[in-house]
């Protein structure tokens, strides 16, 4: 049994769908809390918070001990908010404005901000096959997009273009972690101090937009603090693993899954609803996963290639 669980924890091709799965989870389950008055940085600070401590009991048990000098400080405080505090903060803004569904495809534009930013960079830029199915999956979205956006009868409002402020923090936040990884650390670790590390950011944050903590809303909700909790801490374990031995830009990828998922709850869930040109992005998407796919069933030769 061990042998299976260790050798999914190897495989990104896996590592890809868990992660994106369980981050599509965090659309429809925003929406919900932003619902039950539950502002949305607080939010932000209780997913990193519980995540952040589950994962580093999990990771005091599996890892070695990380001293914890200054270039792991530095990359703790970076990375959580360039990754988790402006996407989440974000993320939890629009939804309530543009919906969990298409919230959720500001995610899958993120492969195609860190391609980009890969390939200026040098940073285990994708190679041919990668960027076939990176360009379907931004096909698909922009297509998913377009439908969504016409079968409201309106052009892209303003809420939809701070959103699309998310991707290129994503794109920023991947890149960085894949560069400043600290020799001899371990996933669980780094991705615990990630998350602990952007709590005061948003508790901040929260402060100031709101006047205060307002705690009451989270006891109205307990099932949704539970299935949040249980879902992003999945979800970061998974992540962290995929980025150490899938690089920025695979790891990037997670967003094709987390939008294909967002889309389904939302229609199934919360009575959203979207037109056909919708559906036809999601059918472009997975076909661009598919592509990837491939291209993952070599990422080390991928790595030496690229």
């Amino acid at each position: 049994m061990k042998s299976h669980v260790k050798g999914a924890y190897d495989n990104p091709v896996l590592l890809l769908i868990g992660t994106g799965a369980t981050l599509g989870l965090n659309f429809p389950f925003g929406k919900l809390a932003v619902a039950a008055g539950i502002a949305p940085p607080l939010w932000a600070a209780f997913i990193s918070m519980g995540a952040g401590l589950t994962l580093m009991a999990v990771a005091a048990a599996s890892e070695p001990r990380l001293a914890l000098n200054g270039r792991v400080l530095r990359f703790g405080l970076l990375s959580g908010f360039l990754s988790y505090v402006m996407p989440n903060l974000l993320t939890f803004t629009v939804i309530p404005q543009i919906g969990s569904g298409l919230a959720s495809l500001m995610f899958a534009l993120s492969p195609v901000t860190t391609a980009l930013l890969s390939l200026v960079m040098q940073v285990r830029p994708p190679n041919r096959l990668g960027l076939a199915g990176i360009g379907l999956g931004l096909l698909g979205a922009m297509v998913i997009v377009w439908g969504k956006n016409s079968g409201a009868g309106g052009g892209f409002s303003g809420w939809l273009l701070l959103a699309l402020a998310v991707p290129v923090f994503l794109a920023i936040g991947n890149v960085y972690r894949t560069m400043a990884w600290p020799q001899g650390a371990g996933p669980r670790t780094l991705g615990s101090l990630t998350n602990l590390a952007a709590v005061p950011f948003l508790l901040v944050i929260a402060l100031a937009l709101n006047g205060g903590l307002e705690l009451a809303p989270f006891a109205r909700v307990p099932w949704l603090l539970v299935a949040q909790l249980a879902s992003s801490t999945m979800m970061f374990a998974m992540f962290f693993r995929l980025q150490q031995i899938g690089g920025p830009t695979y790891l990037s990828q997670i967003g094709y899954v987390a939008a294909a998922v967002g889309l389904v709850i939302g229609v199934s869930l919360l009575g959203e609803s979207y037109p056909a040109a919708v559906w036809a992005g999601v059918a472009i998407i997975a076909l661009g996963i598919g592509l990837s796919t491939v291209s993952a069933r070599r990422p080390k030769q991928a790595a030496l290639n690229d």
